[in-house]
């Protein structure tokens, strides 16, 4: 009988065959995929704060942060630590949940034995933004730890000693861009959780309808109250219209509540509806809303949405090389390319973006019309797919940009925790300043931060592994939740063309 290795060569080997007899190649199989998919869901437990559960599988972390909020009477331990730093920023950390949401709420049925842990990961999060939107009536706290003192010591969570600062926002220094995208998650979630855990769900969607209320009533972007602590790190800068939009059709969605219907119709237009964007990010939620929306004008369910469907068209042609409309940039390796810092997290917000539409035209017989030429949802999940490939490997570089999958990725992560030696390894404090010599090291990471999406490579498909260059080491939340949900899609559709 053949060992399990052998099997695997010989399965290799065939797929190798088969791609080279068909026009339906593929960089990578199924399970491939199903690996990339656990990986990428993993990553998040090395970003936990808080108290671990016992079911902890990154085991290098420990506990951390157990005291955020107490100094302020409010309990704000949890959450998660945005990217390499051991800050918790609001307004990133609501956007992952939410597109960590829909990943599961359109691809969760090919997630398989991932399910749980995809919920594990946004209840980790929702957990923590209950109590933030629950602790005090008009308020919500979107930030604790003072960045600009975080950012001058490299150590580890389970070390931190830096000022654990909260911030918020109120009726009085209002922030409705972070508390409408904090509604939005928390609707996203309610639908995640609403056959398995039916009271949580209602809890979710009754605190998301709560803040989402509070973020229109007083309007108002956190960047103006926050100024010091939020920017240059999560600045608002597309303001707050989008995200109040983006939060009405979550909450709609979720709620099927026909006020919240009746709010996009009458607010639309001033809050981004009739806009072309084409940078769905954090801080734009433009394009996420238009293809959102359409799914409503698509099953032709709701009319009015159909200003929605063809703005996600525009969208989704200006991605498309070929049409009349296209305008975006890529590398001479396929790559989509944004921008010269953590450029990854367009590449993967984008390519969820195109099989999320794909879903929605292909379940009800449509096509993105370009200006008379047509794209069908084939080539979207297509266009998609080189981008997920290019990630894990299929690039001029053949190098994965995914931590711990496949033979050659980064080994020098922008992050504190994975370079840092753990605390089991090593159990005494390692001071804020006497952590910098494992910045500036030329060794690997001694603790393997498994699933992790670092800022990718530039224009020219180059990329620089080196724990100084954070533009293109260091990993983020929200670059990795919308990979959840399109690796999910082909570990169960692998043979695109």
């Amino acid at each position: 009988m053949a060992s399990a290795t052998t099997l695997t060569m010989m399965m290799h080997i065939l797929c190798l065959t088969l791609c080279s007899l068909s026009l339906f190649c593929s960089a990578f199989t199924s399970q491939d995929y199903s690996n990339a998919l656990e990986k990428s869901i993993l990553f998040f437990e090395g970003q936990r704060s808080g108290k671990l559960p016992s079911n902890q599988r990154l085991t290098w972390r420990g506990d951390s942060g157990q005291s955020d909020g107490s100094s302020y009477h409010v309990d704000l331990v949890g959450g998660y630590y945005d990217a390499g730093d051991n800050v918790k920023f609001g307004l990133p950390m609501a956007f992952t949940t939410t597109l960590l949401a829909w990943s599961v709420i359109e691809f969760g049925s090919s997630m398989h034995n991932q399910i749980e842990n995809a919920r594990a990961a946004i209840k980790w999060s929702t957990d923590y933004l209950l109590k933030a939107a629950t602790a005090a009536p008009n308020t919500l706290y979107v930030q604790v730890g003072d960045p600009n003192m975080d950012h001058r010591c490299w150590e580890r969570p389970e070390d931190m000693d830096t000022p654990r600062n909260v911030y918020k926002v109120s009726d009085q220094n209002p922030g409705s861009d972070v508390a409408a995208e904090t509604a939005a998650a928390l609707a996203a979630a309610s639908i995640v959780f609403k056959d398995s855990d039916p009271s949580y769900s209602a809890k979710l969607l009754h605190t998301a309808m709560k803040v989402f209320d509070f973020a229109d009533r007083h309007r108002g972007s956190y960047s103006d109250s926050l100024n010091s602590v939020v920017c240059p790190f999560y600045c608002s800068y597309s303001g707050y219209h989008d995200e109040l939009l983006w939060g009405a059709s979550w909450i709609h969605r979720a709620s099927q509540n026909s006020s919240y219907l009746a709010y996009i119709q009458s607010n639309g237009h001033t809050l981004g509806a009739d806009d072309d964007d084409y940078s769905f990010s954090w801080d734009d939620k433009r394009p996420g809303t238009k293809v959102l929306l359409s799914k409503g004008f698509l099953e032709r369910t709701t009319q009015e949405f159909q200003i929605y469907k063809v703005h996600s068209d525009n969208y989704i042609c200006s991605l498309i090389p070929g049409t009349s409309s296209f305008q975006a940039q890529y590398t001479p390796g396929g790559l989509l390319y944004k921008a010269s810092e953590s450029n990854l997290q367009y590449v993967t917000s984008t390519a969820f973006l195109l099989l999320t539409y794909a879903k929605y035209l292909s379940s009800n017989g449509g096509v993105a019309t370009c200006s008379g030429s047509t794209v069908t949802a084939e080539n979207l999940i297509s266009h998609a797919k080189k981008q997920v490939d290019y990630i894990l490997g299929d690039n001029p570089a053949k190098m994965s940009y995914m931590v711990g999958f496949g033979e050659k990725y980064p080994q020098h992560v922008h992050h504190r925790g994975s370079s840092l030696p753990s605390i089991h390894a090593h159990p005494d404090h390692i001071a804020c300043n006497n952590g910098f010599q494992y910045l500036y090291s030329s060794s690997p990471n001694p603790n393997v931060l498994a699933g992790a999406i670092v800022g990718g490579p530039d224009n020219k498909d180059s990329f620089s592994d080196d724990r100084n260059n954070y533009q293109q080491a260091e990993p983020a939340t929200y670059i990795n939740a919308p990979f959840v949900g399109a690796v999910a899609f082909f570990s169960a559709n692998p043979t695109t063309k």
